[in-house]
């Protein structure tokens, strides 16, 4: 009897842990190279069960620019960030609720409001979770632009 129970309680224990959100930092990173434009978005858990995440913006551009910034916070099952660029050559990266207007050449990054983005951008790739919940970039090729729900 005490070794079923001692095995069932390390089970428990493993899966317990298999479901907990680690708080190691997981980047996710998309490379422009002809531009020499790198961005990467780092998400780390701040709840060890629920869906919750901080996440940081950081930019690497010509010349050795570097810039990064906070981005709204990840408060369950809204990570994800759409890539766009526009025609003057700027990048949105938008979420649900924030947009940030990336300027590779002045290596700037600024928080917008929605209603102030050029509507027509080229859809680039999305930062997300995948299947196996692994925080990465798809890009568009990969996956189609996915709208983002009303809630």
């Amino acid at each position: 009897m005490t070794r079923g129970y001692t095995a069932s309680c390390v089970v428990s224990l493993l899966l317990l842990l298999a479901a907990c959100n680690g708080d190691a930092p997981v980047p996710a990173s998309v490379e422009f190279s002809a531009d020499h434009v790198r961005l990467t978005i780092t998400r780390v858990a701040t709840h060890p069960f629920l869906s919750r995440h901080d996440l940081r913006l950081m930019l690497g551009g010509p010349g050795g620019c570097s810039n990064e910034t906070e981005l709204f916070p990840d408060t369950g099952y809204v990570s994800r960030r759409n890539l766009y660029l526009t025609r003057a050559g700027l990048l949105y990266v938008v979420g649900q609720f924030d947009a940030r207007v990336i300027d590779p050449l002045h290596c700037t990054i600024t928080l917008a409001e929605f209603r102030t983005l050029d509507r027509y951008v080229t859809f680039l790739g999305s930062f997300d979770e995948n299947e196996q919940k692994r925080w990465t970039y798809f890009p568009a090729s990969q996956r189609q632009e996915l709208p983002f729900e009303k809630r």
